[in-house]
């Protein structure tokens, strides 16, 4: 039971893979630039998704679910 468990808890969250030469590609990038486009995409996800799926959203980031 206690595997099960312990295996259902690492389920949470998400992972992705990137290559070796977008993760180059993106470290070429100047600090300024990866932060603006950070600061962009949160503000386009906050403005365009609805309050109930920012609150999904919030937990999923949070390990919740």
């Amino acid at each position: 039971m206690e595997k099960k468990r312990a295996k259902k808890q690492q389920l949470k969250g998400y992972r992705y893979y990137c290559s070796m030469e977008t993760i180059k590609q993106y470290m070429a990038l100047p600090a300024a630039m990866k932060l603006e486009w950070l600061e962009e995409i949160n503000r386009f996800s906050y403005y365009a998704m609805p309050a109930k799926n920012r609150k999904i959203w919030g937990k999923f980031r949070k390990g919740e679910i």
